[in-house]
């Protein structure tokens, strides 16, 4: 089963687009931002580990990759 939260690779601006469960939460710049988009949907801080793959599927690079690749 996949994942319910992906992140896209970097945009040219940096900016990773978030999804959860096919619903776009926005863009985020930082792990920082990941965490805000998630609360929006009801995932507290505390509840996610960012190296979970269950959880969230980092595409285009791991979580503290945010440099547009190429």
């Amino acid at each position: 089963m996949a994942a319910p939260v992906t992140v896209y690779p970097p945009d040219e601006d940096g900016g990773r687009q978030v999804v959860a469960r096919g619903r776009i939460l926005g863009v985020a710049y930082n792990v920082m931002d990941v965490l805000d988009l998630l609360e929006t949907v009801g995932l507290e801080r505390a509840d996610v580990r960012l190296d979970d793959a269950g959880l969230i599927d980092w595409r285009g690079g791991g979580a503290y990759e945010w440099t547009p690749s190429g």
